[in-house]
């Protein structure tokens, strides 16, 4: 099996994860952002009415937010988190498993990421989304929180660093990977443009990245070349 990247400790490969998994090793930490089968759109023109609405005019509208389809990869059915869970891993941390719970073991270790970061109220710039995201965990049994604005393109951080339309931030993954406690490989299966991976590269962890859209190989690769993290894409992903 020949990557798509491999420098430095952090292997990239482009295919769909289903398959490889079963021929990668066991890892420390399994942490992803899998599709959560809700069915999103991500044509952001669609859901404001550009011009009218708060929140579009104090966005941060880059030329890469126009991604090649209305809609993730695998999003549009229920997603089955089956390979996740029998992938060897001394913890999973799963996002978005809110929309699958009923399809993963019962935990009371759920991590939440708190977009607004606990004091901004998007009510008043017509956000039509959420105000949070969940992630289930085999680690612990607290609730814990991560508190950094990022509702849409109104950011803390990264702003122009538009790789993904369901992109987290980096220091996000930096937060899960501290707070996991493990200190081995990181593996993400479902790695989209690599915030996984740029903060295992920081935090000076192996890690493997798994995506089957090439163009998203492509823009994580190009950040993991970066020895100052400062890529910003002016691409569009084409189908």
């Amino acid at each position: 099996m020949k990557p798509y990247y491999d420098h430095a400790g952090i292997t990239i490969y482009l295919g769909d994860c289903r398959e490889i998994l079963p021929q990668l090793p066991a890892c420390d930490l399994l942490l992803c952002d899998s599709p959560y089968g809700s069915g999103l759109s991500v044509d952001y023109a669609e859901k404001f009415q550009p011009g009218k609405s708060q929140w579009w005019q104090n966005s941060d509208r880059h030329l890469s937010t126009r991604h090649h389809s209305k809609h993730i990869f695998g999003d549009t059915e229920p997603f089955d988190p089956s390979h996740l869970l029998k992938h060897p891993a001394n913890v999973h941390v799963l996002w978005g498993a809110n929309w699958y719970a009923n399809r993963l073991p019962d935990s009371g270790g759920w991590w939440v990421w708190d977009k607004r970061n606990g004091q901004r109220d998007v009510t008043e710039s017509d956000w039509p989304m959420g105000e949070g995201e969940l992630a289930w965990t085999d680690k612990g049994k607290g609730v814990r929180i991560f508190r950094h604005t990022w509702f849409g393109l109104i950011r803390d951080s990264e702003r122009g660093k538009h790789l993904h339309p369901t992109q987290k931030p980096v220091a996000l993954m930096v937060w899960c990977i501290e707070r996991s406690g493990t200190s081995g490989l990181i593996l993400d299966p479902y790695m989209g443009s690599g915030p996984v991976l740029e903060a295992a590269k920081m935090l000076g962890r192996k890690a493997i990245g798994i995506e089957i859209e090439e163009c998203y190989c492509e823009k994580a690769a190009k950040r993991l070349s970066q020895e100052v993290m400062n890529f910003q894409s002016h691409e569009v992903c084409t189908a």
